[in-house]
């Protein structure tokens, strides 16, 4: 593959896989040297190992899988070592919880980031994830401007949960492991699965308005301002 091959959502393609094992130790290699502070190397394989069988990656030999599983892997030990305080946690941690992860917690997601900016930390997951998010989802938020950024659908752990202050459901029932401590809500908001596009956006705009009033409850008067990124360039 040359240099002028596009770069798509998740970066370039990898090779074809040969050899799983090889892929998971270098990854493994990655994280143990950037969570050094907070967890040993075994620890972290473990993780990475972990983290492949849930994204399904032994049996799915696709390019992007490896690329899924480190950031999956790293989003679990970075939760992990900020529920556990061996890492600084400055802001409130919102989970955003559904079903598939591909249609309304990942809309809340990119929303609230939207939103709050860097002065809320947005964690998302499913019950049973999907294995793309729903293209929908896409044309909602741009259509404001907005995008899911590297975002892809990952299974609910009790790392992420135990991070978070906040856990929002929408949709899934009672699946959520209940943590002591921690602020559940529960947005019943419908499926976009199936919704046409006036009824999709009723959502997006329901969701917006619940967000926004967790902002306020959650954050001092101008805090989500002073966090929040320029707006895009539209």
């Amino acid at each position: 593959m040359d240099d002028s091959t596009p770069l798509g959502p998740l970066g370039r393609s990898t090779p074809p896989l040969r050899d799983i094992e090889a892929v998971l130790r270098r990854i493994t290699a990655r994280l143990a040297a950037r969570h050094r502070r907070c967890f040993s190397r075994e620890t972290v394989a473990e993780y990475v190992a972990d983290c492949a069988d849930l994204l399904g990656y032994r049996a799915r030999l696709e390019r992007h899988v490896p690329v899924l599983v480190e950031r999956f892997a790293d989003q679990r030990l970075s939760a992990l070592a900020r529920g556990l305080g061996l890492s600084p946690k400055p802001v409130p941690e919102v989970l955003f919880v559904c079903t598939e992860n591909a249609g309304r917690s990942q809309l809340a997601a990119a929303l609230m980031r939207h939103i709050a900016g860097e002065a809320v930390h947005v964690l998302i997951a499913g019950s049973a994830p999907a294995r793309a998010i729903d293209p929908v989802v896409r044309q909602l938020l741009a259509e404001q401007g907005l995008e899911t950024r590297e975002e892809f659908p990952k299974p609910l752990t009790m790392e992420i949960v135990t991070a978070s202050d906040v856990v929002v459901t929408l949709g899934c029932g009672d699946v959520c492991p209940v943590r002591p401590g921690r602020r559940y809500l529960d947005w019943a908001l419908p499926d976009l699965s199936g919704l046409d596009i006036e009824s999709a956006r009723s959502v997006r705009d329901a969701l917006r308005h619940r967000i926004e009033q967790l902002v306020r409850e959650l954050l001092p008067a101008g805090a989500a301002q002073a966090g929040r990124p320029a707006p895009p360039v539209l």
